[in-house]
């Protein structure tokens, strides 16, 4: 019994080292399936292209100094607008305006009904009238109550009470008057004119509606003066003043004038560090109040890699220009900025002093 134990233990040696070769073996055998042995991109780098350029054909790439900017977003609004506001609690009877249209100062927006003011105004003149007539028979009253004090007709006491009643009567006449000038301000409240000369932005009444004081029934603006309102950041805002002429586009309209800086409000905007800018300059046709614009805030210059834009070519998505290195012609990718007047900024790719091939074709060579 003693003897068969080593031999089942060595038979169970044998076995499992059998089965550990397998697994390794197994495992080697996916590996290589899976290629992992082999590189699955070549290490080799294709050999440069060699040709030779023309030396009129070769351009260099080149530092250039170029101003620098900062762009601040606004919006277009008009330097005159109006929010007209009834100041009456009057049912509306007629509206003449609709948004769009043009008006002329003084020109009848908005009439609420009047029938209470026409009623209190008319009640207002006949007690002017009755005023009138009182004043008058004080006035004889009082001459004939002077003449016979002269003659010691009546007493002092009752020419005191003569000059009293002319005064009451000169005091109701006068009150009575105000009443009248009142009752007609009241009943021109009623008619709602055009405060400028502008367009109709909105109308928030329609007839039917009652207005009440305080309540706008029409907003409009002035289209011949518009501003640009642009938030700048505090650091850039610092830089403007008053009288400064800055760059200024309008998107939308494709349009680029030289604004200048009209207002600068001496009051940050605690969330966003910014000041509001207005700015003003030549009105294209079709501005609207609320298009989107932009404004440039000139910068200190800066150095920028530049290649020639005939130098550039475009390959689907990728940017490459043709390397010109001791008689040899290379391929390279790069990746471009922006486009400055001699070419496009380089960010990647290119040195100062590098030597690149210039095409007739142009950027667009395919």
């Amino acid at each position: 019994m003693s003897k068969l134990v080593p031999r089942k233990i060595h038979q169970v040696i044998v076995w499992s080292g059998a089965i550990g070769g397998a697994v390794i073996g197994l495992t080697l055998f996916m590996l290589v399936l899976a290629g992992v042995f082999k590189p699955k991109v070549s290490t080799v780098r294709p050999p440069p292209i060699s040709s030779t350029v023309p030396q009129q054909d070769i351009g260099e790439v080149q530092v250039v100094r170029q101003p620098r900017a900062e762009t601040a977003i606004g919006t277009v609004r008009a330097v005159h607008e109006a929010s007209v506001a009834s100041k009456l609690l009057a049912r509306v009877v007629e509206v003449r305006v609709k948004a769009g249209q043009t008006v002329s100062q003084g020109d009848v927006l908005v009439r609420l009904d009047d029938a209470d003011l026409q009623a209190r105004l008319k009640q207002m003149e006949s007690a002017h009238v009755a005023a009138e007539a009182i004043l008058e028979r004080a006035t004889l009253e009082h001459d004939r109550a002077a003449k016979l004090v002269e003659k010691n007709a009546i007493s002092r006491a009752e020419f005191d009470q003569s000059i009293a009643v002319l005064k009451t009567a000169q005091a109701d006449l006068q009150r009575t008057q105000q009443s009248v000038v009142e009752s007609k301000v009241l009943l021109e409240f009623a008619t709602i004119r055009s405060p400028l000369t502008g367009v109709i932005i909105e109308k928030r009444v329609e007839p039917g509606d009652t207005a009440s004081p305080g309540q706008v029934l029409v907003n409009l603006y002035e289209p011949n003066r518009m501003q640009m309102v642009a938030t700048v950041r505090e650091s850039l805002a610092l830089r403007l003043k008053v009288g400064d002429q800055v760059p200024a586009r309008l998107d939308a309209l494709e349009h680029d004038c030289l604004a200048t800086v009209s207002e600068i409000v001496p009051q940050a905007e605690a969330a966003s560090r910014s000041f509001t800018v207005k700015v003003t300059g030549p009105c294209p046709p079709g501005a609207y109040s609320g298009m989107f614009g932009r404004i440039s805030i000139p910068l200190a210059e800066e150095e920028v890699l530049v290649v020639p834009a005939s130098a550039i070519v475009r390959v689907g998505q990728l940017e490459l220009v043709e390397v010109v290195r001791e008689g040899t012609v290379s391929r390279r990718t790069i990746q471009l900025g922006r486009p400055v007047e001699d070419g496009y900024e380089v960010l990647a790719g290119l040195r100062a002093g590098d030597k690149v091939v210039l095409h007739k074709n142009g950027e667009d060579r395919r």
